[in-house]
């Protein structure tokens, strides 16, 4: 791999975490850059522009990257990203572009967080730092800057970097598209990708993600009245709005297993695939034990491979709002006008969302019972990603950093969750080569109250992309 040593990498990036990342991503925390789809408000809020304007002010005072190109990028009508252009450190290095990739918007705070906490309160705590947009996807920026900086500063080699930062990641990146068209001339040949959006399973390795689920989202209404009566005197004769939508879910869903019956949503799970779920259900046993399950609530399954397999190739469905129904303790005797639920499935890495949309909508609006009203809106449609077979010169660098800097062989998993980026790149760059990891560890709770991030483990996954970086640089200027 490189003769540069990682533990000189690691000096440098303790430093400036300590010093610096530690405190600007408790600035970060502290603006609530709530992503598009759940701000209607987010360019007169400004907060976007915030945190944008909040990372790139810190590049450009910390004085890590001279040289380096820092543009904020901004259609009309469209969530900025932020550009961070670093030249090669010599002719030497100079091959493919390394992209580097994270996004600043976050997820809405959602609920009511422990005592002392708070989503725009940054919290240190037992070396974890809390707050939203902590591990998602906050320290992505630093992260890669550091890393960058840490390869400098160790006397190492790195090629052309591209660190991208967009604002639209959590509402399924409808921006991105308009962006990677406008840059795919500046970024020219893009040969390594390192995501810093994923997760893994504990903090004693590097965790590589092999394919990320699809999604589809839709709010689907049900009418059956212009406005609300009386229960008692409605009720047997007008339909419930619930009960019609109720027996629209079980078209889709069956309620006794969660199995999602939709076939557009099913798809063959690679055989490659199923065998890597085994060797990582072996490896990490108990893979239902990291969730808080309430009274005796049981898993889905009793087996770790389905129950890996249902979180990462199968489809599932998730209700995860509702409108048209009051608080229990305010709730009156009427028989409600409609009722609404927010749909949330999330598909299998190689299903069409699109494809899978219009099954839903031909599904829910065909043939329904009493003839009622039924609307399905507002979509936000998630391509779903599955990796390519690694370049040898990658596996190496992979086994070896993951060694170095953690002291255990690196590990791979399908993640449930869904990146825009990784697919919209990889169809673009199809050469390319893909190293989609992250900071996210199973105490992080992305999306949920309390998240945070254990610091310890981002500097390590900081150190370790900073030894992917120089062996990249390595294998372009070794002798063909």
């Amino acid at each position: 791999m490189t003769d540069v040593n990682g533990s000189r990498f690691r000096k440098a990036i303790d430093g400036w975490w300590r010093d610096e990342v530690v405190r600007e991503l408790s600035g970060l925390i502290a603006i609530p850059a709530v992503s598009p789809a759940y701000e209607p408000d987010w360019a007169a809020k400004g907060t976007l522009h915030h945190a944008v304007r909040h990372v790139r002010e810190w590049i450009l005072g910390s004085g890590l990257l001279p040289g380096a190109h820092t543009e904020v990028i901004e259609f009309e009508g469209r969530t900025p990203l932020l550009l961070v252009d670093v030249p090669a450190t010599s002719a030497a290095a100079e091959g493919g572009t390394v992209v580097l990739y994270g996004h600043l918007d976050k997820q809405p705070p959602l609920g009511d967080w422990s005592e002392g906490l708070g989503p725009w309160q940054p919290v240190l705590r037992d070396g974890r730092l809390y707050g939203r947009g902590a591990v998602d996807d906050g320290y992505a920026g630093y992260a890669a800057v550091t890393a960058l900086a840490a390869v400098r500063a160790a006397g190492g080699e790195h090629g052309r970097a591209v660190v991208l930062l967009e604002t639209g990641e959590e509402s399924g990146s409808p921006d991105l598209p308009a962006y990677l068209e406008h840059l795919a001339g500046r970024l020219g040949d893009v040969e390594l990708v390192i995501c810093l959006d994923s997760a893994g399973l504990d903090n004693r390795r590097l965790w590589l993600t092999t394919s990320l689920r699809g999604a589809v989202q839709a709010t689907v209404t049900v009418r059956v009245l212009d406005h609300p009566q009386h229960s008692g005197i409605a009720s047997g004769i007008v339909p419930s709005s619930f009960r019609i939508l109720r027996s629209l879910l079980d078209r889709v869903e069956d309620a006794a297993t969660g199995r999602v019956t939709v076939p557009e949503m099913h798809t063959p799970i690679p055989d490659a695939r199923r065998a890597e779920t085994e060797l990582l259900a072996a490896l990490q046993p108990g893979v239902a034990g990291r969730f808080p399950f309430a009274g005796g609530t049981r898993p889905m399954d009793g087996d770790d491979t389905e129950l890996l397999l249902n979180n990462t190739w199968r489809p599932a469905l998730s209700v995860i709002g509702a409108a048209g129904l009051p608080d229990p303790g305010v709730a009156g005797a009427v028989l409600r006008a409609s009722t609404s639920l927010r749909l949330s499935f999330r598909l299998p890495p190689t299903v069409d969302p699109e494809t899978a949309r219009q099954a839903l909508v031909r599904t829910l609006t065909t043939g329904v019972p009493y003839g009622a009203d039924v609307e399905v809106t507002d979509f936000m449609l998630v391509d779903g990603w599955n990796a390519a077979p690694r370049a040898p010169w990658l596996t190496a660098a992979l086994d070896e950093v993951s060694e170095q800097v953690f002291g255990a062989p690196c590990a791979a998993l399908g993640v449930g969750g869904g990146i825009p980026f990784i697919e919209m790149l990889g169809r673009r760059y199809p050469s390319a080569q893909f190293v989609v990891t992250g900071a996210i560890d199973p105490d992080g709770n992305m999306h949920g109250i309390d998240e945070s991030i254990d610091l310890a483990h981002a500097r390590r996954v900081t150190e370790a992309i900073a030894c992917l970086i120089a062996a990249h640089a390595e294998r372009a200027g070794a002798p063909a």
